[in-house]
């Protein structure tokens, strides 16, 4: 283990400031990474078991119980419902542009430190060439002031700069596009759960006014008849 310490610090050194650099976007893309980790487990919900349950409180009318029950459930599915459920008095249409709106305002906390990872998986090997280039200046540097001759040493130390910045940049930039793409496979599901929530908010609640007003027509006519 110490080895390894050792022999990664000595990469680290023999690879230049440009080396510093491109640990700190490491660091900077774990850090972006575990955030939408912890997001997205603390988002993750059952859309089909919060509709069910949100559908047996609408059918019997009992809007209170049905807010509470979305207010009580984690992540943007439920805070879409609890918005359409808040006003739940409104028309179809109004319904419908509310659950649009609460959508779209739910996108930006689902890609949120997406892109930034995208951006240290861009960065980090456009840093590596940048190394590249530094240690190539580095050994024609020497070898002009030799004269045009330079020793084995001074040619391997700036050709493994070189090799060390390129490697690591292209090491990071896979890890980082990998998760990029993970992430934004889950944005997407979660925003397609967020439209379907939404509309089948809508329809739960328009569909129990229809049924309320269809038993009051036929409760009326009963009457009549009598």
């Amino acid at each position: 283990m110490q080895l390894a310490v050792l022999e990664a610090s000595g990469l680290v050194e023999q690879g230049g400031p440009i080396v510093w650099i491109q640990l700190v976007l490491a660091v900077l893309g774990a850090i972006f990474i575990v955030e939408r980790m912890f997001f997205f487990h603390r988002a993750r919900v059952n859309v089909s078991d919060l509709l069910i349950g949100l559908g047996n409180h609408i059918k019997k009318k009992a809007f209170a119980e049905a807010r509470h029950e979305a207010a009580r459930a984690p992540g943007p599915v439920a805070r879409v419902a609890h918005t359409i459920l808040l006003r739940a008095d409104l028309p179809r249409k109004d319904l419908r542009d509310i659950a649009q709106e609460a959508g779209q305002l739910e996108v930006p906390r689902l890609e949120r430190n997406v892109r930034a990872i995208l951006g240290v998986a861009l960065l980090a090997p456009l840093m590596g060439m940048l190394g590249t280039i530094l240690g190539l200046i580095d050994v024609f540097q020497k070898m002009n002031e030799r004269g045009g001759f330079a020793g084995p040493a001074e040619l391997s130390g700036g050709v493994f700069q070189s090799l060390i910045t390129t490697a690591l940049g292209l090491v990071i930039a896979i890890v980082m596009y990998l998760f990029y793409l993970y992430f934004l496979g889950r944005a997407r599901r979660m925003i397609h759960r967020l439209e379907r929530a939404g509309i089948e908010t809508v329809n739960m609640i328009v569909d129990a006014r229809m049924e309320d007003l269809t038993a009051r027509a036929q409760e009326a006519a009963r009457e009549g008849r009598v």
